[in-house]
């Protein structure tokens, strides 16, 4: 299993460099992720990530992109659910990038 280091400790991760163990995640872990991915993190990043999370631990699923668009809509407004507005912070995309940041699994259906 491949592992990262961040904050002096070790962590499994998958091949593509998502958490193997979801209690591993805290906001450090996802600064560390967020910043192999190139993504500086704001306010509105840590609003889907946090909803990400709030997500899976309802559903125990990480949303696909259109999936997590409704939901977002439903919950923080149609502004912050649109394709654009995501694109614009996790522009490899919103699921798959926010998920990875989240820590959780990659969303089914995700390529």
């Amino acid at each position: 299993m491949p592992m990262i280091e961040a904050a002096g400790k070790s962590f499994e991760v998958d091949e593509e460099g998502y958490l193997i163990n979801l209690s591993d995640w805290d906001e450090g872990i996802a600064a560390y992720l967020a910043n192999e991915e190139k993504v500086e993190l704001t306010p509105n990043h840590w609003e889907v990530i946090n909803f990400l999370r709030e997500y899976y631990s309802e559903y125990q699923i990480a949303p696909a992109i259109r999936v997590l668009t409704k939901a977002i809509s439903k919950k923080l407004g149609a502004d912050k659910g649109s394709n654009k507005y995501l694109y614009k912070l996790f522009p490899y995309g919103p699921a798959k990038q926010a998920c990875k940041i989240a820590g959780l699994p990659k969303p089914t259906g995700c390529i």
